[in-house]
């Protein structure tokens, strides 16, 4: 069916109107257990889930989702089971994100920090991913190709000796 005919399922919890506009996702524990493509993340940040908050991730799912920009927080179970209790328990509960500092606020301004590795906090913070960060170093890859071109002329098809193929 085309998506555009489809009436969203009532019963799916992030179709309640309270939900709409979510960033947030909780989630309980082995988040991402089975979704070993990024397709998983990429449908995610398609939704429009910016962070998701739970007590641990799937490995796979974990990596592709901080190397496509999907920030994924670790707190405790316990933290966990009181969000999810915070949330149910108020229409008006919201989480926030404050990245630079690891922490998560909820609206009764109780906090709760969290690790974060630097370098991909780093990516985060500056919008970037992996490929990006190779790109700002283009002058200098071009540059060192350039050497090598001089010094290693073989490596180089379009150095190398022209032979002849009888089209004169």
């Amino acid at each position: 069916m085309d998506i555009s005919n489809r009436r969203p399922n009532p019963n799916f919890i992030l179709n309640e109107p309270r939900y709409q506009g979510a960033r947030i996702l909780l989630g309980r524990r082995n988040f991402g257990c089975g979704s070993s493509r990024e397709h998983a993340v990429w449908a995610l940040q398609q939704y429009g889930i910016e962070a998701i908050i739970a007590p641990d991730f799937a490995d796979i799912f974990q990596n592709n989702a901080l190397k496509n920009g999907l920030l994924t927080i670790r707190l405790p179970d316990q933290v966990i089971d009181k969000l999810f209790q915070l949330t149910f328990a108020s229409t008006q509960f919201m989480l926030s994100v404050e990245l630079e500092s690891q922490m998560v606020v909820d609206t009764d301004e109780n906090t709760y920090s969290f690790e974060l590795d630097a370098f991909r906090k780093d990516c985060l913070m500056r919008g970037v991913d992996e490929v990006d960060l190779v790109l700002l170093q283009s002058n200098k890859i071009k540059a060192y190709e350039e050497r090598a071109r001089i010094s290693q002329p073989w490596l180089f098809p379009d150095t190398r000796l022209k032979t002849f193929d009888g089209d004169r």
